[in-house]
């Protein structure tokens, strides 16, 4: 069977030792709550938590015309509404070296560079929200953690909760790892200490040794 959100709240109940649901529309304690946890950006979450290669998305930015930056860097490039989490940036289109001078904010990345390439989990359709992509170990996390946001309020029992939890991080710990054997070694984006505006200095803080598992 197919990952499917029907097949996520499911796997969900499963875990929590309930009866499944048959449809979407069951009108029943169980599927609202799993409701809210999944309108309540359930997806982004368990997405963020990982460079997850099925969500792996991969762009090349140019400068935003309508936004200068008031000083400091030179350029400004808008953030893909897609993004959940930024895996990579650099110069070149073959990621061989990182982008180490650059201030992230809210809506836009900083910098002097001409152009550049990224990296990205994406909530895209055809990425990470794409069912059909996600690995099964990936699912079974999914579908724990999903239990996990609904235990206390659907069993009452903290015992069970505190179960689930802990059940919910060995599946996390097993889907990345799972996840890291199947793509290249990934330089994590610079730390904040480089990204400071007007941070020059020959340091990499540290980027070219942080490898991602």
């Amino acid at each position: 069977m197919a990952t499917s959100k029907l097949k996520i709240y499911n796997g969900a109940l499963r875990c929590l030792g309930q009866p499944k649901l048959s449809a979407l529309t069951d009108a029943v304690p169980a599927r609202y709550l799993l409701d809210e946890v999944f309108d309540d950006g359930g997806l982004d979450y368990v997405l963020e938590q990982g460079l997850w290669n099925h969500a792996m998305r991969s762009s090349k930015l140019e400068p935003t015309p309508s936004v200068t930056p008031a000083f400091g860097y030179n350029n400004a490039y808008e953030k893909p509404e897609d993004m959940v989490r930024i895996a990579a940036m650099s110069e070149n289109e073959h990621f061989s070296a990182p982008l180490l001078y650059y201030v992230d904010e809210v809506l836009y990345w900083f910098t002097n560079a001409s152009e550049i390439y990224i990296q990205y989990v994406s909530k895209s359709t055809d990425y990470g929200y794409d069912y059909s992509l996600w690995p099964e170990t990936f699912t079974r996390y999914v579908e724990s953690w999903f239990a996990s946001q609904i235990c206390e309020s659907l069993t009452q029992s903290e015992t069970k909760w505190e179960r689930l939890s802990k059940d919910t991080r060995r599946l996390l710990v097993d889907a990345r790892s799972k996840d890291a054997m199947k793509g290249p070694t990934r330089f994590l984006p610079s730390g904040r200490f480089v990204q400071s505006r007007g941070g020059g200095g020959g340091s990499d803080g540290g980027t070219m040794r942080r490898l991602t598992g």
